[in-house]
């Protein structure tokens, strides 16, 4: 496809490639307003919380239709960089960063990523993210991880809301740690992870559920000691411990109708 004269005003000065990329030149209008939208957070002039202009603003701005607008704010929303507010407008999202979970959740579906895949993965990330929690986690931060191991204890007979739980203590974890890298991959992760994990979930034994809570309980403790060594080993022996205890579940209706025939 021809670079319009469009693309070519974005080239740099050198006469390189224009500062997007090849695909936002391929997408015409559509990466003129994701771009436009980058060069502004770069710059400083949006930050997160902030709205952006309206969308006769950001048209007139860059010279494109508001449908056009539309598109590249959908694309914006879809890689997590900005988010709608039914009647308020669009804003930059204030707090943690996020990344999409779609193309790897395609890639999960195109490759098979396995269990071992999945929680290999989490070793890597969330050992080091326990580490540096022990390090770095505030106060409030602590105070939060306490109330999501209480929140484990307290839903054991509901393994699905366990499961929010436990989700939601390994994203305290990895936004204590004080590294925003680490904290979207970690959440990029435990994404996918949920969303597999769901639909198993009720297949957790009581005992599994109660090991798991007393394993979160250990990283807390470890975390709220300032002790790194102690949490990246907790960290470490709950993924691994949760890995073979999944391992060994079957469906529940599956051990039933065995029971049957048995009896």
């Amino acid at each position: 496809m021809p670079i319009t004269t469009t693309a070519l005003r974005h080239r740099t000065a050198g006469g390189g490639v224009p500062r997007g990329s090849l695909s936002d030149i391929a997408e015409g209008g559509t990466g003129q307003v994701v771009s436009h939208v980058r060069e502004l957070i770069e710059r400083g002039a949006l930050k997160p919380g902030d709205r952006l202009p309206a969308e006769r603003d950001l048209a007139t701005q860059i010279g494109v239709s508001r449908p056009t607008i539309r598109a590249g704010l959908r694309t914006l929303a879809a890689m997590g960089v900005v988010r709608s507010r039914h009647g308020s407008g669009t804003y930059i999202p204030d707090g943690p960063p996020a990344l999409n979970t779609d193309a790897l959740s395609f890639l999960a579906a195109l490759h098979g990523f396995t269990r071992e895949d999945m929680y290999e993965a989490r070793r890597i990330l969330e050992v080091g993210a326990a580490g540096l929690a022990a390090e770095r986690a505030t106060p409030e931060q602590v105070a939060t991880l306490a109330e999501e191991v209480a929140s484990l204890f307290a839903s054991m007979q509901d393994p699905r809301v366990f499961l929010v739980h436990d989700i939601n203590f390994h994203r305290g974890v990895a936004a204590a740690s004080g590294n925003p890298i680490v904290a979207s991959l970690v959440e990029m992760v435990s994404a996918l992870y949920y969303e597999r994990r769901r639909e198993t979930a009720a297949r957790a034994s009581e005992r599994d559920l109660r090991d798991a809570a007393e394993m979160h309980r250990r990283i807390y403790q470890a975390i709220r000691a300032r002790d790194v060594d102690t949490a990246k080993r907790a960290m470490h022996d709950h993924l691994i411990q949760a890995s073979r205890h999944q391992a060994q579940e079957r469906p529940k209706a599956a051990k039933a109708g065995r029971r049957a025939a048995a009896q």
